[in-house]
């Protein structure tokens, strides 16, 4: 993910480990020059536009209680960070967003589902409550780099919360979700790749 041109689906090292969406193909080219996505007007695409964005948390493997079980997600909703187990008492750490005040909760569930560039229904209740701050809704967004749900998402149980990602990346590290839980585009797409349905992920 020469290029200034046409538009290429294609990985460009360790800042671009996943495809656009082939929606991405009429707003956006790659300039090496400028090592950006832009549009293909020439306008640089603005901050966090949802093409990519490395987190202000670094991903890394650490130690973790070894009595999890190899493939359990632990999200540490007070410190802003998910853990994947690895096993051998390591673990995978990545920076997340997490519900804002009203909207924190913990429990277990597991991995329902998985979706590469999912789309997005908001629910009623968070069009009404967005329509009273004067916010409005789309009543379906297609998955693309526009949509809130970033590059991928994973479905927890029968809730409506998700893993996903998101194309703020300035936003990890802060409580600014409806209840779901965001990481990077990037690092989504990470645990994306070692995560399977019926995994257990604990919030606490």
């Amino acid at each position: 993910m020469a290029i200034t041109a046409v538009f290429v689906v294609l990985a460009l090292g360790p800042d671009l480990p996943w495809q656009l969406p082939a929606q991405a193909e009429s707003v956006l080219v790659f300039d090496p020059a400028r090592n950006a996505w832009v549009r293909k007007e020439g306008e640089k695409v603005r901050p966090g536009f949802g093409v990519y964005g490395k987190s202000p948390v670094e991903r890394e493997v650490v130690a973790i209680d070894g009595s999890y079980r190899a493939g359990t997600i632990i999200i540490d909703t007070a410190e802003r960070r998910l853990y994947r187990v690895e096993g051998d008492g390591k673990a995978t750490r990545y920076g997340i967003g997490v519900g804002r005040e009203g909207f924190a909760w913990k429990g277990k569930e597991t991995i329902s589902r998985k979706a590469e560039w999912p789309s997005w229904t908001p629910p009623a209740e968070m069009r009404q409550r967005e329509a009273a701050r004067g916010v409005t809704l789309p009543a379906r967004m297609e998955g693309g780099i526009e949509n809130p749900l970033g590059a991928r998402a994973l479905y927890l149980g029968n809730t409506l919360y998700r893993i996903h990602g998101t194309n703020q990346p300035w936003t990890i590290g802060q409580a600014v979700s409806s209840g779901c839980i965001r990481l990077t585009n990037e690092d989504v797409v990470h645990l994306y790749s070692n995560v399977r349905v019926g995994d257990l992920v604990i919030v606490r």
